[in-house]
């Protein structure tokens, strides 16, 4: 044990940076050490109590730890603002793609995120499945606001004023047989999306694809992504269409509660 503390009082003698210590002493933190005390500190630095005291100290007047009476010392309200803040930095990437790899472990499909720009969507992540045929939709891939379900999705929550926009300026061209192309059908169709939470479309982007779509919501309730899956069409048959409608809503709902918690 002498040998120990000998060897580790050495290496901190090396490493005299006052911020270093700081950091070491937040470190000894963790699930089954929520409260240390200054004899600790000073044993996992190799200095003497009253060393370790003055780096409590210091750390307690910048807010980082906080007095703990009487066993010692807490994390302080600094730490959780910052903790705050480094969720906060979390891009929907981040929070989107573990639960995008569930899904297709769910549905056994390619899982697509997506955002609206303008009068376009972008792919913005891609999950694959190992099926030996793979779709072409990738990262940084452009798509039409008018077809397919991640589009029709995000456009469904835009206003009114919006979507006029969009057709005026855009027009709704058609990618296959199936495409919408009447302004007063994309509309009801919109309106059905908005009920139903959800979208599916089968061929209307590329013939022999399927897309199941979901909005993603922020704290307040806006719409500001979509998650999807798109298969080739014969995977998904129409009787387990209602199942994978089911997933793609619930992972959804999962990255929308997540971001909700990161904003909070």
């Amino acid at each position: 044990m002498t040998g120990q503390r000998s060897q580790k009082s050495s290496g901190y003698r090396e490493r005299n940076s006052t911020a270093e210590r700081a950091l070491d002493i937040l470190q000894l933190f963790d699930d089954d050490r929520l409260v240390v005390g200054g004899q600790e500190v000073a044993d996992a630095l190799g200095v003497a109590r009253s060393t370790a005291y003055r780096y409590l100290q210091s750390l307690s007047a910048a807010g980082f730890i906080e007095e703990h009476r009487p066993a010692g010392y807490r994390l302080g309200p600094r730490v959780f603002e910052l903790a705050r803040l480094a969720r906060k930095g979390l891009g929907l990437s981040e929070i989107a793609r573990p639960l995008m790899r569930e899904l297709v472990e769910e549905v056994g499909e390619t899982v697509l995120l997506t955002r609206r720009a303008g009068a376009s969507v972008v792919c913005l992540e891609r999950e694959e499945t190992g099926h030996p045929v793979r779709l072409s939709y990738e990262r940084g891939h452009v798509l039409p606001i008018n077809a397919g379900a991640s589009a029709l999705v995000l456009l469904a929550w835009a206003t009114e004023e919006e979507v006029a926009d969009v057709v005026a300026k855009h027009g709704l061209p058609r990618f296959t047989g199936a495409t919408v192309t009447d302004e007063g059908v994309l509309r009801e169709r919109l309106a059905r999306i908005r009920v139903d939470d959800a979208a599916v479309t089968r061929g209307e982007l590329d013939a022999d694809v399927l897309g199941v779509a979901a909005p993603i919501r922020d704290v307040d309730g806006a719409v500001v992504a979509a998650v999807s899956i798109a298969a080739l069409s014969h995977r998904v048959p129409d009787e387990r269409v209602p199942e994978v409608v089911t997933a793609v809503r619930g992972t959804a709902g999962k990255i929308s509660d997540r971001l909700a918690v990161l904003a909070s």
